[in-house]
């Protein structure tokens, strides 16, 4: 189900809606149901106009073009989400939503934004939640001297910025860390040993994202 959002002009122009439909001619149901379809056409197109302006910031930021953000954004969705839905649940680990943001980091972000906790899960809170995640990654690839591609950006979205930067600086393992590596490949790469699973890890995200 399509979440409808609005903002300042969106109330405006649904309102104007009824200088287009010859209200009389329809049951007050179907008029009803004509005002909440062009609301959520409304909110696609804004909410659309809102991402693209934010993701070439990031683009900018991060030194790539903004169709290659973009083109990240998308394959990040799709490892993670598959579907792109925004109710996605990962009922072993507790990620949610489109970009299977956990919890305890999406009230963090909640936090640092101003988002009621209790609404970090709408899918407008979802955007601005992984517009700030994918922020600070970007900063942090930046600040520990680590290329920014579309294999390190997913890789600090998966395994968080501290984990990747250990990651690709052959740190020994936490086995937390050890964990999520194993969690994130497929059933046959599981069980490496651990002096290969660093190395195995690599190579199949960087295949996923070249």
């Amino acid at each position: 189900m399509i979440e409808a959002h609005y903002d300042n002009n969106s109330p405006i122009l649904v309102k104007k809606l009824s200088l287009f439909l010859p209200k009389a001619s329809l049951s007050p149901s179907l008029f009803k149901f004509l005002k909440i379809q062009f609301a959520i056409l409304l909110s696609v197109l804004f909410t659309s106009t809102s991402l693209h302006a934010s993701y070439a910031k990031l683009a900018k930021k991060a030194g790539i073009s903004h169709s290659n953000m973009k083109d990240i954004v998308k394959k990040v969705v799709k490892y993670e989400s598959t579907t792109g839905h925004y109710h996605t649940k990962n009922r072993k680990s507790g990620a949610y939503g489109r970009y299977q943001i956990m919890p305890k980091t999406a009230h963090s972000y909640a936090k640092k934004l101003n988002i009621p906790k209790s609404k970090w899960k709408l899918a407008k809170n979802q955007d601005r939640i992984f517009k700030a995640i994918l922020h600070d990654n970007i900063s942090a690839l930046k600040r520990n001297g680590l290329k920014i591609s579309a294999f390190s950006i997913y890789g600090t979205h998966q395994q968080g910025a501290a984990g990747f930067n250990a990651i690709m600086k052959n740190k020994t393992l936490t086995k937390r860390l050890e964990r999520n590596l194993r969690y994130n490949l497929p059933k046959k790469y599981r069980h490496v040993s651990r002096a290969k699973l660093v190395s195995v890890w690599k190579n199949y995200w960087e295949k996923k994202f070249s």
